[in-house]
């Protein structure tokens, strides 16, 4: 197994330098492949245009790499539609997508939508957080796809720094990828263990390949398109390239807490499913898990403060099953809370 993730590592990781522009030009024009930009946005108005702007002046207007760039607005209550939208995205709000479907909170739900309002053979998903944005995160992970025809996922690997008002950690952020989601692939899914931001928000797939995947709804969503784009096309058609750093914002220690509860559940869900030889009990352990709770606590004037959110377990299923009717379009329990 070892000797395997080795040689992955060495043949399916890359620099976005790898691959310049001018070659990745000539690769999509030989190919007649198009590129769809996807970010999903909640309340991003402080970074959303900057990121849009970048990739219209260097990836569509200065190299015609990108054919089409939406904006896929959840709900904001601040300006992020009107900024994305002057930089020159196409706006949509979820609701808009599926509209006789209610939609599920959680950037999950808004990624499977997206594919509903794209076109794209390539769909490549940028987070709308990102600060000092790079169009190579969107160039370098879509390199592989317009220039390998066997990759059909790619993630982005990069440095993730821990800014804080004290100081930076140059190596701190990330911290649910190293006490969650890196444990839980090593131990049951040790093809994937090469995989040096298993969680990021910034990956490109063929369309063909994600319209066969479900979609988890909640934060469980990258990990869960992961092992199952793993199970469905194999591990030599997942990549990974070094985009350089990401710099974004963070979330708090109860906000990790509570994605980390949802990745684990994510991780619990596919070990049942596929009867994995690992998953031992974890079967019995999801059936009585049929509305998932977690219990925080926080200090205040009355001492520690009990705080519980529901966890979500619904996933949509794949695109390439709807026949036009949204009945039964969820595959598990509903939750009402976005955690």
């Amino acid at each position: 197994m070892l000797d395997e993730v080795a040689d992955w590592l060495r043949r399916r990781s890359w620099t976005a330098a790898d691959r310049p522009l001018p070659d990745l030009l000539s690769a999509k024009r030989a190919s007649g492949a198009t590129v769809s930009v996807v970010l999903p946005a909640l309340d991003e108005e402080a970074t959303v245009g900057a990121i849009v702007g970048a990739i219209r002046r260097e990836l569509m207007q200065a190299v015609p790499l990108v054919d089409e760039l939406v904006v896929v607005d959840s709900g904001s209550t601040d300006r992020t539609g009107q900024a994305a939208a002057a930089a020159g995205a196409r706006v949509v709000h979820r609701d808009e997508i599926l509209p006789d479907l209610p939609a599920l909170p959680g950037k999950g739900e808004v990624l499977w939508r997206s594919l509903l309002v794209t076109r794209g053979d390539i769909v490549c998903f940028i987070d709308a957080d990102l600060r000092e944005f790079d169009p190579a995160f969107v160039s370098g992970i879509i390199g592989p796809l317009l220039t390998e025809p066997d990759v059909a996922f790619v993630k982005a690997m990069y440095d993730r720094p821990l800014e804080t008002d004290t100081g930076t950690i140059p190596a701190g952020g990330g911290r649910v990828t190293e006490l969650v989601a890196r444990p839980l692939l090593n131990l049951y899914w040790p093809l994937l263990a090469g995989f040096v931001q298993p969680l990021g928000g910034e990956y490109a797939a063929r369309r063909t390949l994600l319209e066969q995947l479900p979609f988890a709804t909640g934060y469980g969503v990258e990990l869960g398109l992961l092992v199952d784009a793993l199970e469905l096309a194999g591990l030599d058609a997942l990549a990974q390239v070094d985009v350089g750093v990401r710099h974004h914002r963070h979330q708090d220690s109860l906000a990790l807490g509570r994605m980390a509860a949802t990745i684990h559940l994510t991780a619990l869900d596919r070990l049942t499913r596929g009867g994995h030889s690992a998953c031992g009990d974890h079967s019995k352990a999801v059936e009585g898990l049929a509305r998932p709770t977690l219990t925080q606590f926080t200090r205040t004037e009355a001492g520690f403060t009990p705080t519980t959110v529901d966890l979500p377990t619904t996933e949509r299923p794949p695109i390439a099953t709807l026949t036009g009717t949204t009945t039964g379009m969820t595959t598990s329990t509903p939750t009402s809370t976005d955690v």
